[in-house]
């Protein structure tokens, strides 16, 4: 009976525990009403030598409803479908500085960290691809899924069929991709500092959990709307090497942590929020919507081009 009793002592702790690491990541991803305005902003600025059907209204509401979308899988308690892709929220930088540039494909960047995990004495299990989070390869994933459902577009167009059953897929597949690019211009998507300063602070950073929410659902709702940020977001660009303009992007997101952290220090999310708080709230919704538009664009650019050779 102690056997037993003991064997269901530590089950429990290690439900305990992946309970909690699962709170952990749920506090991932801007609020919903940040997520569909990013989405939202993006899609008004989907440009005429697009495809027609992605400017009508209703596409661009579609677009905009999708953006939490992701978030949605995750409510309630935890489950296969949580587990499975909360890592595809975040990615935490500070454990891959150093590493070099990262493969292309998930499944080296797991041979990568795995490498990084047994060389490593001082808790190695931080380098385990679900602690570190896999946020750029999720959305090189579903960028990929568009490219695709774009060239079938295309095809079908050129044998005059039906496009209107690719039409929706496309739809989906721009507003799923919405939602990680809107969490990584978050910044706090992108560090161990996700909710609460850890480590050595001598700024006097806050180490309460909360701050993730204050400044991407609280602030959002008091500080921002579709309309407040729209200005800021310009016509598409195409990005010449999706995957390190990607990065880039994310890394500059990751500059930008310190500077939430300060705000909150300084009470500037109070109220309606300081002036400069409130700047910074609308130029990072608006590095979301501008990412998000040059990706669909993109997408669309490169479905025109020929497929690479493959042997």
């Amino acid at each position: 009976m102690k056997g037993l009793a003991g064997a269901i002592s530590r089950a429990t702790a290690a439900v305990m525990a992946g309970a909690l690491f699962l709170a952990q990541l749920a506090a991932f991803g801007w609020g919903s009403n940040g997520h569909t305005y990013i989405n939202q902003v993006a899609a008004e600025r989907i440009p005429a030598s697009m495809p027609k059907f992605l400017r009508t209204k209703s596409a661009v509401e579609r677009i905009a409803y999708l953006g939490p979308e992701p978030d949605r899988w995750r409510d309630g308690a935890p489950s296969a479908l949580n587990y499975s892709q909360a890592p595809d929220h975040f990615i935490d930088l500070e454990r891959i500085d150093g590493l070099g540039n990262l493969p292309t494909g998930r499944y080296d960047f797991y041979k990568m960290l795995y490498a990084k995990r047994a060389a490593t004495t001082d808790h190695p299990d931080d380098y385990l691809p679900d602690r570190v989070g896999l946020q750029p390869y999720i959305t090189m994933e579903v960028f990929e899924r568009i490219e695709l459902a774009f060239r079938s577009y295309r095809e079908m167009i050129q044998k005059k069929q039906n496009t209107g059953v690719i039409e929706g897929n496309i739809i989906f597949y721009m507003g799923w991709l919405g939602h990680y690019v809107a969490d990584a211009s978050q910044p706090l998507h992108t560090t161990v500092n996700y909710d609460g300063w850890v480590g050595p602070n001598p700024d006097g950073y806050t180490t309460q959990h909360g701050i993730h929410s204050l400044f991407e659902t609280d602030f959002v709702n008091r500080a921002a709307t579709a309309t407040s940020f729209a200005g800021l977001v310009n016509a598409p660009t195409q990005v010449a090497d999706p995957f390190a303009g990607y990065m880039k992007y994310l890394w500059a997101s990751h500059a930008l942590i310190e500077k939430v952290y300060q705000f909150d220090k300084a009470k500037a999310y109070d109220g309606s929020g300081s002036p400069d708080a409130v700047k910074f709230l609308q130029e990072r919704l608006a590095a979301g919507s501008q990412m998000l538009v040059n990706l669909w664009y993109t997408a669309w650019v490169k479905s025109g081009e020929p497929l690479p050779r493959t042997r």
